[in-house]
């Protein structure tokens, strides 16, 4: 598996392009923006783009969908309760940043749910407390986890965002991400990698 990070949009949100290198298929996750850099490292790449997850849906993680999605005809997944985010623009945000966006047509996926992805089996884990049906991607085969706005390096995510929940987020994090190994990365939804080792050690939230 390679990982490929893009730092993109207005809030500077990690875009992942995760590829397997054996069959050269990939996903994308959180697309902000439709981004060149991000279309061209596919292209160069001789990369097959199969889908997009998505860890929330607030404006700075669902952006990019439509202009990724007339490049590449893919669908795109969700926790099923994230929908109502994704689909009011005054709950994911974007009514303060614009014109407004919206996105209705996300495949609805449940905690514990296991996806088969470009050549990966990828767990989906509810985190609910940034936003009410946050969630995250673990792969357990490559000790990755791609954590969305839930957890960071010693920091969780915001929690007085509509529909969050610190007490929430708290207990999803501490209950659900941190009995993962101690090896398994992290690659969140803002700033650098961390490891869940370090987290259960040295993060202040939890």
């Amino acid at each position: 598996m390679r990982i490929k990070k893009f730092v993109i949009g207005m809030i500077g949100t990690n875009c992942y392009v995760v590829s397997n290198e054996n069959t050269k298929e990939c996903f994308i996750v959180d697309p902000a923006v439709c981004d060149k850099n991000v279309i061209s490292y596919i292209e160069t790449e001789g990369l097959s783009l199969k889908a997009i997850l998505l860890t929330h849906g607030h404006f700075d993680h669902i952006m990019g969908i439509d202009g990724m999605r007339e490049k590449f005809q893919v669908p795109v997944y969700a926790s099923e309760k994230e929908q109502e985010i994704l689909q009011d623009a005054r709950l994911n945000l974007s009514a303060a940043y614009g014109g407004g966006y919206t996105f209705s047509d996300a495949t609805c996926v449940r905690d514990g749910e296991e996806l088969e992805i470009a050549g990966m089996k990828i767990k989906v884990i509810e985190t609910p407390g940034h936003t009410a049906g946050g969630c995250c991607y673990y792969i357990a085969e490559e000790e990755a986890l791609f954590s969305g706005d839930s957890l960071f390096c010693a920091s969780i995510g915001r929690t007085d965002f509509p529909t969050g929940s610190s007490s929430q987020l708290v207990r999803a994090v501490r209950d659900k991400l941190l009995v993962l190994p101690e090896e398994t990365m992290v690659y969140p939804g803002h700033m650098e990698e961390t490891t869940i080792g370090y987290e259960r050690k040295h993060n202040p939230f939890i």
